[in-house]
């Protein structure tokens, strides 16, 4: 099978399509036809490396995987061929594309208990795009921050997966949205998704203007997965009370704490990882009941995974990449 192979670490070049030997099930095992697949920051770090995990390589990394069930094996339930499926890619404590074998390419091999059906007028592209993004800014903002309407949240880097995600989860509980993005063309999108205050932090002093927006109080809550660049900044426009969200570091783990701000401000710093399969279901429900639409900036064919690669590095989105293989 066609698949998009992580022939050794580093660079955009060393992500190549070649063949790969077509999955070959166990018992309760599914064999999926991947319709789509969405791309994330995560793909970024599986092909650069991630110190301290070793995986065998070439490695096919993808783990928002949407298709069609063609093949089961064993004494499978609830799940036949034909059917429409969402894959939740948490199996065992391992991810697909992250530590398994995951779904760019043309077929992926997945335990039939990780399959979520897809509800009628979902297109596979919407579905691709839920699991790591939308699961991820759902647990964070609603399980782990307890996000309320009567709050006003700062997002960072809201013009990306887990960005966009969040600007709509927020809008959806009834909260006050800053959106911060890089581009004034980005903060017009997100305008559109309902932010009510926007900040160019390529611009402007995202900590500072925050202050100035809360009335000199700083904000309830913060979701800052940009780490080493903007926390420092993300603390001292925290209120007091407020609690800082966070759910990975894009630009490094190694960030400055000053803790005279988390203790005299009585700050809450909560990590979030992951989801769980009913966050999924949820979500799944509220696209079909038109409260929530995934943002995709672009589906690409398999063809152009280094230009997809290229484009989430450099930050040229808006929402979602998706691949077709």
């Amino acid at each position: 099978m066609r698949a998009a192979l992580i022939v050794k670490h580093g660079d955009r070049s060393n992500v190549v399509v070649g063949q790969y030997p077509k999955p070959q099930l166990q018992s309760g095992e599914v064999l999926i036809a991947v319709k789509a697949c969405g791309l994330n920051h995560l793909d970024i770090f599986v092909r650069r490396g991630i110190p301290g995990r070793t995986l065998e390589l070439p490695h096919i990394s993808g783990g928002d995987i949407a298709g069609e069930v063609v093949e089961v094996a064993g004494d499978v339930q609830g799940v036949n061929l034909g059917d429409r499926v969402l894959i939740d890619p948490l199996i065992n404590g391992q991810a697909l594309g992250e530590d398994l074998t995951g779904g760019l390419s043309e077929y992926a091999k997945v335990p039939a208990a990780n399959c979520i059906p897809i509800p009628e007028g979902i297109s596979f592209e919407e579905a691709a795009s839920l699991p790591i993004a939308y699961g991820t800014a759902w647990r964070m903002l609603i399980t782990r921050g307890q996000l309320k309407a009567s709050e006003t949240i700062l997002i960072l880097g809201a013009s990306g997966g887990v960005g966009t995600a969040a600007v709509q989860i927020a809008k959806l509980t009834g909260a006050t949205v800053i959106a911060a993005a890089s581009s004034d063309s980005k903060l017009e999108q997100l305008k559109g998704l309902g932010a009510d205050y926007l900040i160019n932090y390529a611009k402007e002093d995202f900590s500072k203007k925050t202050w100035n927006i809360t009335g000199k109080k700083g904000a309830d809550v913060i979701v800052d997965y940009t780490g080493k660049e903007t926390w420092p900044k993300s603390i001292k426009a925290t209120k007091v009370g407020g609690r800082i969200l966070t759910c990975g570091a894009t630009t490094g783990f190694e960030a400055t704490t000053d803790l005279r701000y988390v203790w005299v401000r009585e700050i809450a710093i909560l990590g979030s990882n992951a989801w769980e399969r009913s966050d999924l279901e949820t979500l799944l429900s509220l696209v079909q009941e038109g409260k929530l639409k995934p943002i995709i900036d672009r589906v690409l064919p398999l063809e152009e995974i280094q230009e997809a690669h290229r484009i989430i590095e450099e930050r040229e989105i808006f929402g979602k990449v998706i691949i077709k293989p």
